[in-house]
């Protein structure tokens, strides 16, 4: 097991209660698990708290057989799983002053305080990887939002993670640029990339992922295998839930 949350909570202090209600999901090698639910339902939240973006108030993760309190963890060692996984956002989250090639470098250089010219050879390698090499000297400004996703894909393999996080990837794209990204993503996932994605995107849930959590009001309804989930969901707000994607995709 890679990953594992055990009783995940999340307060906030501006009156929304309680996020997450004791959270507990594992997540093997090789996994490209879905995060699925309506919007509120704490899906984001999970994600951040994870890497730790956002601190828990209670909550245990064992990340490679390490156990870690999620409400004391430290900054060196929030640091020593950050260098293991890394996160995708759905605004994409890159420096505007700097090339493509420099955000993608930018994490190997000063993170891991790698030689500069050995940090191009992987990021080139990188963007090739999705598409963007023709891009590397290219500011982000100057690219499309699919374009600018595709390089956030590029700067988070680049550092050759254990697990990388994906917050709604395309939700900020225009809907003709989105397959783009996914089409990236399934690339990744076919070459054997541990993977939890938080997404709306049903096809990529139900035909990439190999498994699906599925969230409401802050705590997980049902998990499942992404292909008895879609076939055959177990409970009832399940059942709605996807009896309301395939009338969706129907109209």
């Amino acid at each position: 097991m890679m990953l594992q949350i055990r009783d995940l909570h999340k307060t906030f202090d501006n009156h929304s209660g309680e996020v997450l209600k004791g959270v507990s999901l594992s997540v093997d090698k090789g996994d490209v698990t879905a995060i699925l639910g309506p919007s509120g339902s704490g899906k984001t939240t999970l994600l951040r708290c994870i890497n730790f973006l956002e601190t828990a108030n209670a909550g245990t993760m064992i990340f490679e057989d390490r156990k870690i309190d999620m409400t004391r963890a430290g900054k060196s060692l929030i640091s020593f799983i950050r260098k293991k996984t890394a996160f995708v956002f759905q605004n994409y989250n890159l420096f505007l002053n700097q090339s493509v090639l420099h955000n993608v470098t930018l994490g190997l250089t000063s993170g891991r305080k790698m030689h500069r010219a050995q940090a191009e050879t992987i990021a080139m390698e990188a963007l090739r990887r999705v598409g963007m090499a023709e891009k590397a000297l290219a500011y982000p400004g100057a690219l499309s939002g699919g374009q600018q996703q595709r390089v956030a894909i590029a700067r988070a393999i680049a550092t050759s993670p254990e697990i990388i996080y994906f917050d709604e990837p395309t939700s900020a794209l225009d809907p003709e640029l989105i397959g783009e990204v996914l089409s990236v993503m399934r690339e990744i996932a076919q070459d054997g990339m541990t993977m939890l994605v938080v997404t709306h995107e049903m096809e990529f849930a139900r035909h990439v992922s190999n498994h699906v959590v599925f969230m409401e009001q802050g705590v997980i309804i049902e998990s499942a295998a992404s292909e008895a989930f879609f076939a055959s969901p177990k409970t009832d707000r399940a059942q709605a839930f996807v009896r309301s994607i395939m009338h969706q995709h129907q109209m």
